[in-house]
């Protein structure tokens, strides 16, 4: 990979991540009960991603700077989250692509310095 295809990757993945940011934080505080009280109420499917996120945004977030960290971060949290949900629901939530993206660009950005 050359060094400006690095640079792209890089400065991509960390305006995505910021967008994911800025986009989903209000969503998430604005469900109702977010972590770390889980509520009864809530579906265990609701539940899992209601954990699930907190880790995801602390990974977007690190991933501006330490692109290694937020990059597992991001993948493993969502990529657990992808599987549990064809295992449990039997459906894949094609939105949550978007931050495994992000977050396989902070790996890719992050093995390559």
């Amino acid at each position: 990979m050359s060094k400006k295809t690095h640079t792209v990757i890089k400065w991509l993945s960390i305006i995505l991540s910021i967008a994911l940011l800025a986009f989903g934080l209000p969503f998430y505080f604005g469900y109702g009960n977010p972590l770390p009280f889980i509520n009864p109420d809530y579906t265990l499917w609701d539940n899992i991603w209601l954990t699930i996120f907190p880790i995801m945004f602390i990974g977007l977030a690190f991933g501006c700077k330490w692109q290694k960290l937020g990059g597992w971060l991001v993948t493993v949290s969502v990529g657990a989250g992808l599987l549990l949900g064809l295992l449990i629901e039997g459906e894949l939530v094609f939105h949550m692509l978007v931050p495994l993206s992000v977050g396989v660009l902070f790996l890719f950005a992050g093995y390559k310095d």
